[in-house]
């Protein structure tokens, strides 16, 4: 093996057994702060599961599945059970297709969040003389904060510089002398681009690290994003309902994300049958918190697909490694590190009388952008009265920007030119490579 340095390493190199013996102490000690939430009070109250029910790691599956619609029924504090007063920040999902989904944090929650993402910065070669800059939006998102206090854990001097303005993050990387980025992969494409309009050579910079996630991308993407900016760059997982962005991450050997098995309990379940499946055999990740004393959560469906990665890494790291992502199990989308759903799009359309009741959402990649098409059939507008269409393509246009927080192209088309399904109807059509 080669040389590698580690955060943690007692953490990071635990024996496995040793590893799941910690899991099973760490979540006796969860399921008791569960009990103490109104919702789980009840559900495991409902199945008589307490503490002492856990004996094994393979005691979990005796726990029930938390889901999203869960989280949003008992919105906003009905999976807290820890007491409100030791909460010290809220983050949410933008709740844009009802109530939204809320965590809350305790300061150890906080603390032991920071370290994970301060322990994957460093797995991948980030220091305390590194220049940390964050191109990821702050606020009730997790990515800003999330990155922003594992930084400062780790002791890199931190640049916030937020979401946009490419120019100015140019700036910022040359006058700081930033050494790593946060971003999601087509803004760091398109930074890319900014780079060379500006005649500006990014390896003339001392940027050399670059942290991916939050949107679905392939392999091929990640090589040409380290092509154009002569990085290297290192996929991550995360999401709100377990913390945010540190979840698993890259380490140097770029061959899977390893996901912090003292902190998470990880299963990759048939979605229809809901029974465990073979490593290296794809399925639903779903996951356990195991160091959060706010708000736990058990068995949390994700929806995610991807498969745990056999064999031992060769960093020496014995938590186990996932693969990228591979597509999801509901109609959720994820374009330009943006989360949409289908009812968002059916929302705005069913606001306008002339439009019948079919419509179809279409990714697609051009270069090295991903761009989302609307096309919707007319009911009782004549498609020849072309000031009018094209009045109402831009009125609808604008409306999808504020309620999704990106701008699709919209195309009216004849009524019955869509095609029509018997069963449910299919919304989504992605063509982008890997995710079809």
């Amino acid at each position: 093996m080669k040389n590698v340095e580690y955060w943690q390493p007692e953490l990071e190199t635990m024996p496995r057994q040793q590893l799941e013996e910690l899991q099973v102490e760490k979540l006796r000690r969860t399921i008791d702060i569960c009990l103490q939430s109104p919702f789980y009070k009840r559900v495991l109250g409902e199945r008589g599961i307490t503490s002492d029910t856990i004996k094994t790691i393979d005691d979990v599956r005796r726990l029930p599945f938390t889901t999203k619609q869960d989280l949003r029924e008992n919105y906003p504090f009905g999976l807290v059970g820890g007491n409100m007063k030791d909460a010290i920040r809220i983050h949410s999902s933008s709740g844009t297709t009802g109530n939204p989904t809320v965590v809350t944090y305790s300061r150890h929650d906080i603390e032991s969040w920071a370290n994970m993402i301060a322990r994957s910065m460093y797995m991948v070669g980030c220091r305390d003389t590194d220049v940390f800059q964050n191109s990821s939006g702050y606020g009730m998102f997790t990515g800003g904060l999330g990155f922003q206090y594992g930084a400062e854990k780790l002791g890199a001097t931190t640049v916030p510089a937020a979401a946009g303005n490419s120019k100015r993050q140019i700036m910022f990387i040359r006058d700081f002398g930033t050494t790593c980025l946060h971003a999601i992969p087509s803004y760091a494409i398109r930074l890319a681009e900014v780079f060379h309009e500006e005649g500006i050579d990014p390896r003339s910079t001392k940027l050399h690290t670059l942290f991916i996630g939050a949107e679905p991308h392939t392999d091929e993407q990640r090589r040409r994003i380290e092509r154009l900016l002569g990085v290297k760059a290192y996929n991550s997982f995360g999401m709100t309902e377990m913390n945010g962005p540190g979840v698993a991450f890259e380490c140097q050997e770029q061959n899977g994300m390893h996901l912090w098995e003292d902190n998470y309990i990880l299963e990759i379940i048939d979605p229809d049958t809901l029974e465990p499946v073979p490593d290296g055999e794809i399925g639903e990740m779903v996951l356990t918190t195991l160091d959060r004393t706010m708000m736990p959560i058990l068995r949390y469906r994700t929806h995610d697909l991807t498969r745990i990665l056999p064999g031992d890494c060769p960093c020496g790291r014995t938590h186990r490694r996932i693969d990228r992502i591979k597509g999801r199990t509901d109609d959720m989308f994820i374009i330009k590190g943006v989360n949409v759903f289908p009812m968002q799009v059916e929302k705005i359309l069913v606001k306008y009388p002339g439009l019948g009741s079919n419509y179809l959402i279409t990714l697609d990649s051009e270069g090295d952008n991903d761009v989302m098409t609307v096309d919707v059939e007319l009911d009782g507008l004549n498609t020849d009265v072309y000031p009018e269409l094209q009045r109402m393509t831009k009125d609808i246009q604008r409306a999808l920007k504020d309620e999704i927080l990106l701008t699709p192209r919209v195309r009216l088309v004849k009524k019955g030119s869509l095609p029509q399904s018997e069963g449910k109807a299919v919304r989504v059509k992605d063509l982008r490579p890997g995710r079809g």
